[in-house]
């Protein structure tokens, strides 16, 4: 019984490229990127209503953060401390049902302390946090 070289023995050379272990490794990279690339994003996401927007219709009344100048914090017409007050978020069986509040902040008090009540709403797992704003003319004052 005689080998042959390959060539005439009746079998068809293989000249196409096998594409699978390349799929496999585009899938797997896929998979790492849908699961890591929520977790890069940090912040909190707000939905903020324009200032030039007709009012919101709504069927039954939502809770309302409130903080006047003085940074007092009103959750409804309940007075809270600061330090209580993510607990109470976490705690208000409405309003972790519904995940949705409204901010409603005194326009002299600093971006950042605004955005401290923010985090803190985030944090007790409000998903959807609107701000309350005046319907005036939509132009900050200068």
């Amino acid at each position: 019984m005689a080998f042959s070289s390959g060539k005439g023995d009746g079998r068809p050379s293989l000249s196409e490229i096998n594409i699978t272990p390349l799929v496999d490794v585009m899938l797997v990279l896929l998979i790492i990127f849908m699961v890591t690339a929520p977790l890069i994003q940090s912040g909190v996401r707000v939905d903020l209503p324009q200032a030039r927007a007709s009012q919101m219709e709504h069927s039954e009344e939502k809770l309302v953060l409130t903080i006047d100048k003085t940074r007092r914090i009103f959750l409804g017409d309940t007075e809270l401390r600061y330090d209580d007050l993510e607990s109470k978020l976490q705690s208000n069986t409405r309003l972790q049902h519904d995940k949705e509040l409204y901010l409603h902040a005194d326009r002299s008090l600093p971006y950042g302390v605004v955005v401290d009540f923010m985090a803190v709403a985030k944090r007790a797992g409000i998903e959807s946090l609107g701000m309350i704003t005046d319907p005036g003319s939509g132009r900050a004052e200068r």
